[in-house]
């Protein structure tokens, strides 16, 4: 065996060799699947587990187990047959229901009863009840799931992914003036909860209503006091609003607290006040540390203004940005549109979204059972390991090339789909490695507008920020393309006159071996 083997695998290999003759400790290979899994190796520990499930199917651990795993490997259908088979043998099992309600959900499936039978056996489970509310939004049951989450949080004022998920219904559904009103009880009912406060901030924060955030931390402030999360929070609203004095007064007083949002509020401002060497100052040391995905991309705002060519180093263009076929033909193409058109339901984009004249859809559409969709994220993915295949060597230091390269998971799918001038501001994806965009259907070129109507622009910077920067590349859509890039470059979509383009897009998660 490579003597770098990680230990827990080189034991997982001999476990198996011992089941293979007849001698094992099932509680042990469990113990060794789980510290697989606990470090990110669940592709490991599955040969294991679905041996020690052959052996013992009576037994919930192992099923369990199996399972979860199988859900972290985004082999959702092998899932639910094992977490479906196991729940009619353990149907008191809370962490079966849960899981087979789950990956229901995930591929699509209806599961608000099975979310509610997890619920018969763990009524106060919040995860459960936030799920169960979840999957009825997602079967066109949205009155109940309002009243499912109004209920609970009646019992329980201070649980913040109930007034999150509220807050997003209403959202979607078109009332943006009462969207986080939830939030004015609870802080009756606990106005000591500091939590409360900053997550009802920041709801309104994302909505840029600025005067209705402020008013919260002035409430917040009576309660509390001056407390650093409200400087903070100040700051961000002076810095996003434009109110550079304020800002300015803020920055001063904020000096000696540390963390990403009052780094990223440095950041933004002095780009706005035309100081990029401050930008370098700030963000570069944090590019060593776990938020680094946050700080790249304003890093090569920052180069690029300074005439410095590390932004060229870091972004690549004609390189790391690339336009690659998929090879699927016109009937595929259509078959799939018409089951992403399908998904569409929602009545706005969600709240922190980039997109502006069109929706997103909510999970991951890539995990979903509908075979149109498998077979895309089979082609996507292939299509990527092309471009992974043909990067430059490993770089160290470099966000994209320093990254260990054979295992693909999704990190995050979803198809958007913008109608007449719709279109993505400029963002950047924090939470994936490589991003992409695959297009399925586009406005006829009559409709769509003279170039680069409707493409998608790389290296333009936020409008918010001022700066005057081109876009360092573009490419023109086609049905059956896609965007590769990587998740630390800014890009965003140019508006077209007339039509619909819909969309799939997906980040690639870093990969961790």
């Amino acid at each position: 065996m490579n003597p770098l083997t990680p230990p827990v695998v080189a034991q997982i290999v001999q476990a198996m060799a011992q089941l293979a003759v007849g001698q094992h400790d099932a509680g042990q290979a469990l113990t060794l699947c789980q510290q697989a899994m606990h470090q990110g190796r669940a592709a490991n520990a599955i040969p294991l587990l679905e041996r020690l499930h052959a052996l013992h199917p009576d037994q919930p651990a192992v099923a369990r187990l199996l399972g979860y795993a199988l859900r972290a490997e985004q082999r959702y259908a092998q899932a639910d047959t094992i977490f479906s088979a196991a729940v009619t043998r353990a149907p008191r099992d809370v962490a079966l229901r849960f899981g087979q309600a789950q990956t229901r959900y995930e591929l699509g499936l209806p599961a608000a009863r099975l979310f509610a039978k997890a619920l018969e056996l763990a009524p106060g489970d919040a995860e459960i009840q936030r799920n169960h509310a979840l999957a009825l939004i997602s079967e066109g049951d949205a009155n109940s799931a309002e009243r499912l989450l109004l209920r609970a949080l009646g019992k329980t004022p201070g649980w913040l992914d109930g007034h999150k998920a509220l807050a997003t219904l209403r959202w979607i559904h078109g009332d943006r003036a009462h969207f986080a009103d939830s939030f004015a009880a609870a802080t009756r009912a606990e106005p000591l909860n500091a939590d409360l406060w900053t997550a009802w901030f920041r709801l309104l924060a994302q909505a840029r209503d600025w005067p209705a955030a402020l008013a919260v931390l002035d409430a917040a402030e009576r309660q509390l006091g001056t407390t650093p999360a409200i400087m903070v929070s100040r700051l961000f609203v002076a810095v996003e609003s434009h109110d550079d004095a304020r800002a300015a007064e803020l920055l001063d007083q904020t000096a000696g607290i540390r963390g990403d949002v009052t780094s990223l509020c440095r950041i933004r401002h002095a780009l706005r006040r035309g100081t990029p060497e401050a930008v370098e100052a700030e963000a570069l040391p944090l590019t060593a540390g776990p938020s680094a995905m946050l700080y790249w991309p304003y890093l090569s705002l920052a180069w690029r203004l300074l005439g410095d060519a590390r932004w060229e180093w870091l972004d690549r263009p004609e390189v790391l940005v690339q336009p690659r076929e998929s090879g699927m033909d016109a009937g595929d193409l259509a078959e799939l549109a018409g089951v992403l058109r399908g998904l569409h339901t929602a009545a706005a984009p969600y709240i922190e979204q980039s997109v502006r004249g069109g929706t997103q859809t909510d999970r991951s559409v890539l995990l979903r059972h509908e075979l149109a969709l498998q077979r895309l994220k089979t082609c996507l993915l292939d299509t990527v390991r092309g471009y992974v295949d043909s990067l430059p060597s490993y770089e160290e230091g470099h966000p994209l090339l320093s990254a260990p390269r054979h295992h693909l998971l999704v990190e995050g799918s979803w198809s958007v789909r913008l109608l007449s001038q719709g279109y993505n501001v400029p963002h950047t994806h924090a939470m994936g490695w490589l991003s992409t965009a695959f297009y399925v259907a586009l406005p006829k070129a009559s409709d769509m507008g003279p170039p680069p109507a409707g493409h998608i622009a790389f290296g333009t910077p936020p409008a918010e920020l001022g700066l005057d920067l081109a876009p360092t590349r573009t490419i023109q859509p086609a049905p059956g393309r896609m965007a590769i890039f990587p998740s630390t470059t800014w890009h965003g979509t140019v508006p077209f006159d007339d039509g619909e383009r819909l969309v799939v897009a997906f980040d690639v998660r870093r990969p961790g071996y």
